[in-house]
């Protein structure tokens, strides 16, 4: 399955939340990481303009959000659901995978919805709510104050499901044979215009490569540095050219 493709079967599904601002904050974190897909359940009416408020331009996520009475009609045509709880008890899931783990579990599931359930801001998803789902997911916080607010854990799923399951591009430093071949071109830049006075090619070459290795310089920061030495040598090169012309 294509990469970014993940993100358009899932689903965040929110369980009777109690306040249309946190519903806009919700549908905020969910459009920010590409996702669109909002359900709620139960039958609680909500103040728009709370939702628009903290919303803004996602609220357009809200006005094309699916209710459900309950959530096992939510979760009825999901090939995979996932209940976010922080909780423990011997009626609750006996575990509970991390963001990342869960972001490589749905990568590994076939086709089909993917859920997401986050439960009510002041006491989450009841146990059975909880074992409707297929796996708990768990965000960890400290011990001292472990308590997320629903946009916040939504948002800490939704963009670890977003660097996961995209094909965005990352940093990448260059290997060591990329800066074997930085500082080559460095040292010979400054041999072009007369800058050693002895035998010191290597020693400088060794110097620049230990600054460029902490550094850690990424291809297009290489590339970058290397046509300035390169041009360095160039311009001296053409202006002793231009002093020998007007010396004949």
């Amino acid at each position: 399955m294509e990469k970014n493709s993940n993100l358009d079967r899932i689903r965040i599904v929110l369980v009777e939340p109690q306040d249309g601002a946190n519903i806009g904050s919700v549908c905020r974190a969910m459009k920010t990481m590409g996702i669109h897909d909002l359900a709620i359940t139960g039958d609680r009416q909500y103040d728009e303009n709370r939702v628009r408020t903290l919303a803004l331009h996602a609220y357009d996520l809200y006005e094309n959000h699916s209710r459900y009475a309950n959530l096992a009609e939510a979760l009825s045509d999901s090939v995979l659901s996932v209940g976010a709880s922080r909780r423990r008890g011997k009626n609750r899931k006996y575990f509970a995978l991390l963001p990342e783990q869960m972001a490589k579990r749905i990568d590994a599931t076939g086709e089909g919805r993917v859920s997401i359930v986050f439960g009510r801001e002041a006491d989450g998803l009841t146990d059975a709510e909880l074992n409707l789902c297929h796996m708990g997911v768990r965000i960890p916080t400290s011990d001292a104050f472990p308590s997320l607010n629903l946009s916040q854990a939504v948002q800490v799923i939704t963009y670890t499901l977003f660097r996961e399951l995209t094909s965005t591009a990352g940093f990448e430093p260059i290997v060591e044979s990329r800066l074997q071949k930085l500082s080559q071109t460095v040292g010979e830049s400054f041999e072009k215009i007369d800058f050693f006075k002895q035998d010191e090619k290597s020693e400088v070459e060794r110097f620049f490569r230990d600054i460029f290795a902490r550094a850690t310089l990424s291809e297009g920061e290489a590339k970058r540095l290397e046509k300035m030495f390169i041009k360095m040598a160039r311009i001296r090169i053409h202006k002793n050219m231009d002093k020998d012309t007007r010396g004949q």
